[in-house]
């Protein structure tokens, strides 16, 4: 346990303010902000065009369809992997697959 007061450091110097002080400072004084009539500018700014967006088309885009001959399905492996199945002796391997 520590004894001392409050008001000095342990040295006996003063201390610039008082812990055990109750007294309360006062606000200080309120005094409008003084407003500049015209507001700050940089000299030289550059101007940038806007985005055009007359040219960009909207439409939904088709969809892409697999048209190939040589993949005939997709199997799932371990932790949602998709792998292409090319012919029914791997599908057979990869439903025979365990953990």
């Amino acid at each position: 346990m520590m004894h001392g007061n409050m008001r000095t450091y342990a040295s006996g110097r003063k201390k610039s303010y008082d812990a055990w002080s109750t007294k309360k400072k006062t606000p200080p004084k309120f005094e409008p902000l003084e407003v500049k009539v015209e507001p700050y500018r940089r000299v030289a700014t550059t101007v940038y065009k806007s985005c055009d967006r007359g040219s960009h088309s909207t439409q939904i885009k088709e969809r892409i369809n697999y048209t190939g001959t040589l993949v005939k399905g997709i199997s799932t492996m371990h932790k949602s992997n998709a792998v292409p199945i090319i012919d029914s002796q791997e599908a057979i391997d990869h439903a025979n697959m365990r953990r």
